[in-house]
């Protein structure tokens, strides 16, 4: 598996190495002594999977507790994938990373506990698998807005496409009003 660093350290792009014939292929996707070996150590304890179309914006979403780490792959489809660093004591505070992830890269992007994350959906529908690193908790879940401006996320919106929302998407607080990781 190559890895590698994005301008925020704790974030990584994983290459699973694909071994291909005229059947298709193989690809390993998590490997509990690979992804120790790199310093991924939490151990994973939900898998979910979203079916999105085209425009749908989820996120900025994190939980102020249990925080959960994600391991992020496309399994159809392409997304515009952005992991937001709300570490108050962290050198990267405030920033953030994307990147486009899809099913034909086979990329899978680690966001660890204490990111927001979203995504945005830029094919007709994209399938996204998420390994966590902790139980969904609705009660902690919180929602930083998509598009604040104070954060800068260069989301490479479609502009012949309606941007889909949910409530809580569309009525997330501001960064600065946000709930950070001490």
């Amino acid at each position: 598996m190559k890895i590698t660093k994005t301008q925020i350290p704790d974030v990584l792009i994983l290459e699973p190495q694909v071994f291909g014939d005229k059947r298709g292929f193989l690809l390993e996707m998590y490997n509990t002594q690979t992804f120790s070996e790199i310093g991924i150590t939490n151990p994973f304890v939900q898998d979910n999977h979203s079916g999105s179309c085209q425009g749908t914006i989820r996120g900025l979403h994190y939980q102020v507790k249990y925080p959960q780490g994600k391991l992020i792959k496309v399994t159809f489809g392409e997304i515009f994938d952005v992991a937001l660093d709300i570490r108050y004591h962290s050198p990267t505070f405030g920033e953030w990373v994307g990147m486009r992830l899809s099913a034909e890269t086979r990329q899978q992007l680690w966001v660890p506990p204490g990111f927001a994350h979203g995504f945005y959906v830029l094919s007709v529908w994209a399938d996204v698998l998420y390994k966590l690193t902790d139980y969904y908790a609705p009660d902690w879940q919180r929602t930083i807005l998509w598009n604040d401006s104070s954060i800068g996320v260069d989301w490479p919106i479609l502009t012949d496409i309606d941007l889909v929302l949910s409530e809580s998407d569309r009525n997330g607080v501001l960064f600065k009003d946000a709930e950070y990781f001490e």
